[in-house]
Parts: structure tokens; C-alpha cells; sequence
């Protein structure tokens, strides 16, 4: 399964450098591990190495700032790490793992919205206490009735 983000129209792909939003990210400071996919597939699974392991160490990048390596740290830690074996082409496993890295690089610089504090209108505070007042008489009613008369 392809990430949406791969098909994004700002995308731009180059088998040296990947591009998205104005990140980009060399292959150089990309380290790659090529092994056996496990599972089924006979000779050609047990032959040929084609799960990728993509790894990027974010405090050793020069491309992005300190602030933008804190925020990924943050939010996935100092190395990200991709691992790819959905399809039996090394070079597809590649081409997916390197996206989502620069996709899941991306998710992490994009700053969250602020949150805008909002009132409860009176009719929204009207029904809240209408609804304390019908659970407290619920309650009241539960009770023992007082034989005492106090």
C-alpha cells in the first residue's frame, strides 16, 4: 500500500534527492540495508534480497535547522527507520520506503494548529444544568424515603 502523500501533485522525484514541501532530503545522508524478505515465496524469496531498510539519522542531516531536527526528534526520535518488503523488486521496496520516510519526515515539521478557546453558549450551559438537575432528582428519588419526619 502506496501512501496518498506519494501521489501528492508537489512531489517531485528524483532517484538522487527526494523532494516534498520544500524538504529535501539526499540520498547520501540515507543509509540503506538490503536482506531476505521473510514469509512465502520460494527460491526467489530465500535468494534475493529485496526487504529495504531505510534509515535516516536526523542530528547528522545538514539540511534542516536545529529547530526542525528537535521537532522530528520529538516526535519519532534521532533515527527515523523505514522497512519495506511488500513487493518482490528491491527497486520498489526502495522507491515506497523512501517515500514514507520523506512523508513520515514531513508529518513531523508540520506545525499543529493552535486551539481557539471557545464559550458555551447559554443554551448549551442551560441544557448541561437542566441535565444535572433531572440526574440529582433521579437520585433524591432512589433514596429511603425519611420515616422520621425531620
Amino acid at each position: 500500500m502506496i501512501p496518498a502523500i506519494f501521489f501528492s501533485p508537489t512531489y517531485s522525484w528524483n532517484m538522487s534527492r527526494k523532494s516534498l514541501k520544500g524538504l529535501v532530503i539526499p540520498e547520501s545522508e540515507m543509509k540503506v540495508r538490503f536482506s531476505p524478505s521473510g514469509g512465502p515465496g520460494g527460491q526467489h524469496a530465500n535468494k534475493a534480497n529485496t526487504r529495504v531498510e531505510l534509515t535516516w539519522n536526523v542530528y547528522e542531516s545538514t539540511v534542516i535547522g536545529a529547530e526542525d531536527k528537535e521537532r522530528i526528534n520529538r516526535k519519532y526520535g534521532p533515527v527515523l527507520r523505514i522497512v519495506v518488503d511488500e513487493t518482490r523488486s528491491q527497486s520498489r521496496n526502495r522507491e515506497i520506503a523512501q517515500s514514507r520516510l520523506l512523508a513520515k519526515a514531513v508529518s513531523a515539521l508540520e506545525t499543529p494548529k493552535n486551539r481557539v478557546a471557545t464559550k458555551p453558549s447559554k443554551s448549551a450551559k442551560a441544557r448541561r444544568v437542566s441535565s444535572k438537575k433531572h440526574r440529582g432528582e433521579l437520585k433524591r428519588l432512589r433514596r429511603s424515603p425519611n420515616l422520621d419526619g425531620d
